[in-house]
Formats: C-alpha cells, sequence, structure tokens
C-alpha cells in the first residue's frame, strides 16, 4: 500500500495553506445559506458557495487523511487517544456550549424537554456545525481496523458509496458514504499528492494554465441544471450546502469533480505557500480546528444584528461581513484565550482528558491532533 513516509513528518506550508483556504470556505457556507434563509433571497455570495460545493468538503477530509500513514501503526492506546478522544472532548465540548444558546429557543418552541432530548440525540446524530470533528474519529477508526485489506478493494468500495446517491437519513452514515472515499485518497495516496503538490510549485505557467481550464468547467457543471429525470440520483446533503441541482451533484460527475478540485486546491496552495502575504492564512490552517469549533457565535451574532439592523442591505455584502465575523471572532477568543491564561480548555486538551501519559499529563491544542 501507499503510504506517507516520514518525510512529511513535519508541518508542511501547502497543507496549513490548503485547511486555511478550506475553514474559510466551511464558514462561508453556513454564513452564507443562514443569512439567505433568513433574508428570504440569495445574494451574490450564494454563487461562491455552489462554485466551491463539489470539492469544498472532499478537500478538507483529503487533508485529514494526509499524515495518518504516519500514525496509523502506534499502540493502540495512543492511537486512541489522539484520534479519538482528543475529538470526542472537543465536541462533547462544544455542543455543551452551543446548547447553553440554543436552549432557550429550543424551549419556547418545544418545552423544557426539548433541549434535553436534543442534547442526547446529538451523540447519535451529530449537531449542527460539529458533525465534521464527530465523523472524523470514525474515519480514523474504521481505517486502522481495515488497513489489512488490499488497497485496491478499499478504494473501489469507497468509490462507489460516493458515487451512490445514499439518503438513510442519518448525517454520519450518509457522510461518511458521501466523504470517507476523499479521505481514504489522502490516506493511501500521500505520497503521490506531496510530489503532486511539488511538481505545481516547480511549474508554476503550467498550472495556472490547468486552473484556468478547469474553473470555468467547474462552474458549467455546477449551475447547468441536470435533466428533470435524473433528479432522483442527485448527491444531495443532509443539510444546506448550497445546492443548485446542477450537473456537478449526479452520479460519477460528483467524484470526478470532487477529486479534481482537491488537487486544485493543493496545486494552489503550493503556488502561494511561500508567498509571505499569506503568512496569515498559513496560521488559519493550523488552527483551523479552532475556527470550526467557535465560529457559530460570531457568525450568528453578525447575521442577527445585520439583519435586524438594516443598515446594510445587500445580502451578499451581509453574507460576506457573516463569513468574515465567522473567521475571525475564534481568532480574536484564541487570542485572549492565550493572553489573559483563562479559558484554555476551549481549545486544549487538559490533562484528565489524555489517557495517553508516557511520562506526565500534557495538554494537548485543538489544532495539533494530527500526530
Amino acid at each position: 500500500m501507499l503510504r506517507a513516509s516520514g518525510h512529511y513528518g513535519d508541518r508542511v506550508d501547502w497543507v496549513d495553506l490548503a485547511k486555511g483556504f478550506c475553514i474559510i470556505l466551511v464558514v462561508m457556507v453556513h454564513a452564507t445559506l443562514g443569512v439567505e434563509v433568513a433574508a428570504g433571497e440569495d445574494g451574490w455570495m450564494h454563487y461562491a458557495v455552489a462554485f466551491a460545493r463539489p470539492f469544498r468538503m472532499p478537500d478538507f477530509f483529503l487533508i485529514s487523511g494526509l499524515f495518518l500513514g504516519l500514525v496509523i501503526d502506534r499502540p493502540w492506546r495512543r492511537y486512541l487517544d489522539r484520534k479519538v478522544v482528543h475529538f470526542v472532548y472537543f465536541y462533547v465540548l462544544w455542543l455543551t456550549i452551543q446548547f447553553v444558546f440554543k436552549a432557550p429557543g429550543m424551549v419556547v418552541d418545544g418545552g423544557w424537554s426539548a433541549p434535553l432530548e436534543a442534547y442526547l440525540f446529538a451523540f447519535v446524530q451529530p449537531f449542527g456545525t460539529l458533525w465534521f470533528i464527530y465523523l472524523l474519529p470514525i474515519f480514523f477508526v474504521f481505517t486502522r481496523l481495515t488497513a489489512s485489506l488490499p488497497l485496491w478493494l478499499m478504494l473501489c468500495w469507497a468509490a462507489v458509496m460516493e458515487i451512490l446517491p445514499v439518503r438513510t437519513g442519518s448525517i454520519t452514515y450518509d457522510e461518511f458514504a458521501g466523504r470517507f472515499f476523499y479521505f481514504f485518497v489522502g490516506y493511501a495516496f500521500a505520497p503521490l499528492i506531496f510530489a503532486f503538490a511539488e511538481r505545481a510549485r516547480r511549474n508554476p505557467a503550467l498550472t495556472l494554465i490547468a486552473i484556468a481550464l478547469w474553473a470555468p468547467v467547474n462552474a458549467a457543471l455546477v449551475f447547468t441544471p441536470a435533466p428533470e429525470a435524473l433528479a432522483p440520483f442527485l448527491q444531495l446533503d443532509i443539510g444546506d450546502s448550497g445546492s443548485t441541482g446542477g450537473i456537478a451533484e449526479l452520479p460519477f460527475v460528483s467524484i470526478v469533480l470532487g477529486t479534481v478540485g482537491t488537487l486544485v486546491v493543493v496545486a494552489v496552495a503550493a503556488l502561494l505557500a511561500s508567498a509571505p502575504w499569506v503568512r496569515w492564512l498559513r496560521w488559519l490552517g493550523a488552527h483551523s480546528i479552532v475556527v470550526y469549533l467557535a465560529f457559530f457565535l460570531p457568525m450568528a451574532t453578525t447575521r442577527l444584528v445585520l439583519l435586524k439592523t438594516g443598515i446594510i442591505t445587500d445580502v451578499g455584502t451581509i453574507s460576506a461581513l457573516t463569513t468574515l465575523a465567522g473567521v475571525t471572532g475564534p481568532v480574536v477568543l484564541y487570542a485572549l484565550v492565550r493572553l489573559t491564561g483563562y479559558g484554555g480548555f476551549l481549545f486544549e486538551r487538559p490533562g484528565w482528558a489524555v489517557i495517553d501519559r508516557p511520562v506526565a499529563p500534557r495538554r494537548h491544542v485543538a489544532g495539533a491532533g494530527a500526530d
């Protein structure tokens, strides 16, 4: 099997940059669609969200699998600590924080038992924006358990799962079916992906030409409606994801666009990684889980304020400002935590939540779960 070698053990500039791109796209989709639902109309940001839909989450999952080959053979205790307990801690913590803010509205709509029922159900059906870190531990454990199976078998099976229009109503199962292929590709073909990034970096002119050819094709397939007869086969997510009902969401087309789109993100990140003006984006990528965990509150607050005050009436502009708040809000919170020394548990796993302590209890930063 093709696996990442130790040569890729340190932080890689383009990987952090690609993660920075991805986390902005993730915040963008939630911010934009939330504003559009509340406003009752679409804005110009809707088109950016739709354009990125084929590769937004596939790229995030592919990157999440890139370094798995380095640690997949570690003792089970350490593996579970870094790849399961790490994410379980932050899921439970931020699920609870979100419910503190959402519970009053749930009580009004469904009575006093509604928040408790929804909270408990969130351990079976991942809640809201947190579904990504709910799913990652499942991917890590499943990949470890199936590591002895032939590469071609796993790859074909994962591809079939992605191609099939799986719609059971379970976020866990449906998203597993739709995303595991990209995670597995990142894990199994990491050396080839790193080699591709290096070639893109060394051949900027050819890379830019390829990107220029890809962009209009991706846009055409996204915004060209699929034939009505094929509508039942569209690859629709359970949650809102900027779906346009376009050809891009048809079986086979989606997996091709997802794969090509992830490689485009890798190529762009490789080209820009050494530029000094993207250092902020590399930092954002290195701390992407900080943004992912905490963006819901500044995003929702900004959306509410802008829509209620009516100072800005353009839906697209409101979506853009809400996205900006969703990205910068967690960064400000993280900086305050680091500066004051209070609230470290929000982004660091305390010693009591670590099950692998060979020397002494340690605290694990939220964004450092890659090892």
